[in-house]
């Protein structure tokens, strides 16, 4: 029998829950502090779904409230039409794999992995077992201690653990974190493999904007207990919903800028005595103050000033750091502003752009984006640009 079968084990009507993870207007407290505020959130059912946010967001207290470690303060955690709410961990159609791994040390890859079958009374454990090692392809190392393994090799035999069990819903709570970057990255592309594969429910947690980008169908990003802005991750990249969005997936450069019109389908602002254009659909906001912002890998950098259509700005040159792909350099604009430039090297010729070097930057009006002003925000950009 497969580990995705029918099991012939018992359970409550609880585990058999099946269907959309839903949570309704869930609110978790800790005293005086909200960790979650007022949650609204729909997971379909067989998707990979990521939060991701910084710590101290909620994000993690939100996953233990699904694994029911933690129990809402307020509304309800559902899975299809089956109330979870108040449930124990155990008669939850859902697993963990956290990132310590928590594998037994005195018993076998297979043995670690057929635990949960066997305590169920399930004949066929092993063979679920070797099954779900497979899968993770690990099915080689199954006679080994877990103490013999590396650290990305753990990782899948956690996973394979939490498999075998046929969750409804698998958790994932900072996996790849004590990993380094190269295996990370390796995983990443293994888990979504694996979550193809499988079908299943995966809810990543990770405070790593790439971990998510990478692997999640949708992105939810939290802020101080609430979505800031939910969607796939391309949205969420290209066309940021609040300055924290814009902030916290990847970089932007932005600068306070007031709304002075429209100009056909832009809408026209005036950003420290330079004016600045932006598609309407691209606003988050359209009139009184605003955050225009504009991702630093789609602007450019000139000796000379452009002759183009772009929107462009003299600057100085502060700093230059060549990344190996790419090199960043960090410019001060007339107004005081610093903005980040991304270019990738492509030239054969090395660039001759120095520090102290009067210079143009451009930027096509269509990849520019416009938010509402965010004192936090705003402060946290300017101390990635120093």
């Amino acid at each position: 029998m497969g580990i995705f079968g029918s099991s012939k084990s018992g359970g409550s009507p609880v585990r058999q829950a099946t269907g959309d993870l839903r949570l309704d207007e869930v609110t978790k407290t800790f005293g005086d502090f909200t960790a979650v505020d007022d949650l609204d959130l729909h997971v379909p059912r067989g998707s990979f779904f990521a939060l991701l946010g910084p710590s101290g967001c909620g994000k993690t207290t939100t996953l233990r409230m699904v694994a029911g470690l933690e129990q809402p303060t307020s509304g309800r955690v559902r899975i299809g039409e089956t109330d979870l709410t108040g449930s124990r961990p155990y008669e939850r159609p859902v697993n963990t794999v956290f990132q310590s791994y928590a594998l037994f040390p005195h018993l076998s890859v297979r043995d670690n992995v057929a635990f949960g079958p066997k305590r169920r009374g399930e004949t066929e454990a092993l063979s679920q077992a070797d099954e779900a090692l497979e899968l993770v392809q690990m099915g080689h190392l199954a006679g080994r201690k877990p103490t013999q393994l590396s650290g990305g090799q753990q990782q899948r035999v956690a996973l394979a653990r939490a498999l075998v069990n046929r969750p409804e819903v698998l958790l994932l709570d900072e996996p790849l974190g004590a990993l380094d970057l190269k295996l990370r990255r390796q995983m990443q592309v293994e888990l979504k493999r694996i979550q193809t594969e499988v079908g299943l429910t995966f809810i990543h947690v990770t405070h790593d904007q790439e971990e998510a980008m990478t692997m999640a169908d949708t992105v939810a990003v939290m802020n101080h207990g609430r979505i800031e802005q939910m969607d796939a991750p391309e949205a969420l990249y290209d066309l940021p919903s609040t300055a924290f969005v814009a902030n916290f997936v990847g970089q932007s450069n932005l600068v306070t800028a007031q709304v002075t019109g429209r100009d056909g389908e832009h809408l026209v602002a005036d950003a420290a005595g330079t004016t600045v254009r932006v598609p309407l659909a691209r606003a988050a906001v359209t009139d009184g103050e605003v955050l225009f912002g504009v991702r630093p890998e789609k602007v450019r950098i000139h000796e000379h000033r452009p002759e183009s259509l772009g929107d462009d700005v003299r600057a100085r040159v502060e700093d230059v750091s060549f990344t190996g792909v790419a090199t960043q350099y960090i410019v001060t604009v007339a107004s005081g502003n610093r903005w980040a430039v991304y270019e990738q090297n492509l030239d054969v010729d090395p660039q001759t752009v120095r520090p102290g070097d009067e210079v143009w930057i451009s930027w096509d009006p269509a990849h520019a984006f416009v938010v509402a002003p965010d004192a936090e925000a705003e402060s946290a950009a300017d101390e990635v640009a120093s």
